[in-house]
């Protein structure tokens, strides 16, 4: 089989974790801190610390770490235990998790750049390009969307029609992988891509939709793609 010709992937939870956002991955992390409040709570002061450090101008020169590092002072600033708790230590320890899931990816990346055509499509806060450079990935993308930057946030069907049109490559000719399915998955799909899952096999699928195949890691993509042509 000669397999597709071109696959897009989401950044965070995809490309630097087997399909965690990052919301519950802070809170892994801060929980281990010695944090106390409950994650229904943490999500919401995640989301404003998220909206936040976008209205940042800074933002759109951090690469990953210094980003990490910032969301995580805004974070422990909005929570009402924040103070004491250590933000160099909730930082590397989210650090540390991501860096090594990149760079097992890293190799999968590489085969399949050798073989098609790879571009990145994330929601993300205007410095995705630096991130991908620092994390040792950029090389292997031939087109980059940063929500930011494009002006254009997932769902909205225009982000991939702007990066299959970069590409000259039609929907059908395409896969979009992704850990968001009303993000990632759905409006992929509606516009004729096909489209790999990825998460934990125990999150609920949603009844009117599926995707092409679903995946619980990142190195499992190759064979579903052999697999499905």
């Amino acid at each position: 089989m000669s397999g597709p010709a071109v696959v897009l992937f989401d950044f965070g939870g995809t490309l630097d974790a087997d399909g965690i956002h990052w919301a519950p991955r802070f809170h892994g992390a801060y929980r281990t801190g010695g944090g106390t409040v409950e994650y229904p709570a943490f999500e919401e002061v995640f989301r404003a610390s998220d909206r936040a450090l976008a209205g940042q101008a800074r933002v759109r020169t951090l690469g990953f770490k210094a980003l990490i590092e910032a969301q995580t002072q805004l974070l422990l600033a909005l929570l009402p235990d924040g103070a004491g708790i250590d933000a160099t230590q909730v930082a590397a320890r989210f650090h540390a998790d991501a860096l090594a899931v990149v760079a097992r990816n890293r190799p999968i990346l590489e085969r399949l750049s050798a073989r098609c055509r790879l571009g990145v499509v994330s929601n993300f806060s205007g410095n995705l390009e630096p991130c991908l450079q620092e994390l040792e990935v950029r090389r292997y993308f031939s087109v980059v969307a940063d929500s930011a930057i494009v002006g254009v946030a997932k769902p909205d069907f225009r982000i991939f029609v702007g990066v299959l049109s970069e590409l000259d490559a039609p929907a059908a000719g395409a896969w979009m992988v992704g850990d968001n399915f009303e993000a990632d998955i759905r409006p992929a799909s509606e516009l004729g891509m096909r489209t790999c899952w990825l998460g934990p096999l125990d999150r609920p699928l949603p009844m009117r939709a599926a995707p092409t195949v679903r995946i619980a890691r990142l190195p499992e993509l190759e064979e579903a793609l052999r697999c499905t042509g």
